[in-house]
């Protein structure tokens, strides 16, 4: 699945030190000027699980695969980008092109570090991206708007799709998100053409000073307090000591250096999961001598669509599927021993797939 959250925010606030951190594949340089990033740069990060490890020292197999997510690390926006300002529209298209948003709100005192909003003001920050967001959606519903109006005269579909359109408009005009319309899935088919910014779920990292890690401060307080009625997480982290701790290869060394820090795990463990959490994605394991594997679906899909994340003729040929609940597989320790307990269930095409299912699967092509 290849599904992409990306990171956006105001130059120099700390994106792709957050991308260099949590991206296994690539580096994204890091300076203190406008528009370091041009070109956006992808990294497929590891999905941190325990139930995975605890699979694999019970069947220990060959090879051990987590899942993953795609990290996008895009270009600085800047007031006015709806308008074209600085990378505006390149921006703006590549953030059309990500499935969430993770964006990085600048929550710390550096005189060192460039700043042209003048002081730290993370609500300021916060609201000029979504501001731009918005007037960019809003140009996109008015050009389809200009063309449904004509249409809607004589076609039913197309009033219906006018409706939403006008609804949308009204919404983005008072300065909120799409995402927070409520739109229902036969509205949302109306404008799912457009792509629209504000219509992907948000996820905010207030990037605090080192003093601040454990705590939070002022700004990092502002900001969840801006943003409590909304439903979206705030993670608060020192994206640099993040970036540290990533470079890392010895566990013990990466151990060390996170006892200094008084850190019983990286923030960015728990900026993982959330992203994947706001993705709305759940995970399956296949375990066997070869390899234990963890696997992204949607949540909610049934079995023939997991099935179809490991080879899409798995869904086409779907027999049935061959299921043990985890908490059943690690209590008795083996898939032979929950077969003899009577804990592996035969599933058929209706079935939905569970978080943390132990699943295999019969088809025929």
């Amino acid at each position: 699945m290849a599904l992409k959250a990306g990171i956006v925010g105001l130059p120099n606030v700390g994106k792709s030190t957050l991308f260099n951190a949590v991206s296994n594949s690539a580096k994204a340089q890091a300076s203190n000027y406008r528009f370091c990033t041009i070109e956006p740069n992808t990294g497929l990060v590891n999905v941190p699980d325990a139930r995975l490890d605890k699979l694999a020292s019970l069947v220990n197999p060959e090879r051990v695969v987590p899942t993953q997510i795609e990290i996008v690390d895009i270009a600085g926006l800047v007031r006015g980008a709806s308008k074209g300002e600085g990378l505006g529209n390149k921006f703006l298209a590549n953030i059309r092109e990500v499935d969430a948003i993770i964006q990085v709100i600048r929550c710390f005192e550096d005189d060192n570090i460039l700043r042209e909003e003048g002081a730290i003001n993370p609500v300021g920050d916060k609201e000029i991206i979504e501001t731009e967001l918005q007037l960019k959606d809003l140009e996109s519903v008015d050009k389809k708007l200009q063309r449904t109006e004509k249409l809607a005269k004589t076609d039913t579909k197309a009033k219906a799709e006018l409706d939403v359109l006008l609804k949308c408009k009204a919404h983005l005009e008072q300065g909120k998100n799409i995402v927070t319309l409520g739109l229902s899935k036969e509205e949302k088919v109306a404008i799912a053409d457009l792509f629209l910014l504000t219509d992907k779920p948000v996820l905010y990292v207030a990037n605090v000073d080192e003093a601040s890690m454990h705590t939070g401060n002022k700004y990092s307080a502002a900001l969840i307090e801006a943003v409590k009625n909304e439903g979206n997480e705030v993670i608060v982290m020192t994206n640099a000591v993040e970036a540290q701790i990533a470079e890392f290869e010895d566990a013990d060394d990466k151990a060390m250096f996170m006892e200094e820090y008084k850190m019983t795990e990286p923030a960015l463990d728990r900026l993982i999961h959330s992203t994947y959490k706001l993705l709305n994605l759940s995970t399956y394991f296949t375990a066997g001598v070869q390899e234990v594997r963890a696997w992204t679906i949607h949540k909610g899909w049934k079995a023939p669509q997991a099935a179809s994340v490991i080879h899409t003729d798995f869904e086409k040929g779907f027999i049935k599927a061959e299921v043990i609940g985890y908490n059943d597989f690690i209590t008795l320790g083996s898939e032979a021993a929950c077969r003899e307990q009577g804990k592996l269930r035969i599933e058929g095409k209706e079935y939905v797939v569970n978080d943390g299912d132990v699943m295999h699967f019969r088809f025929n092509v």
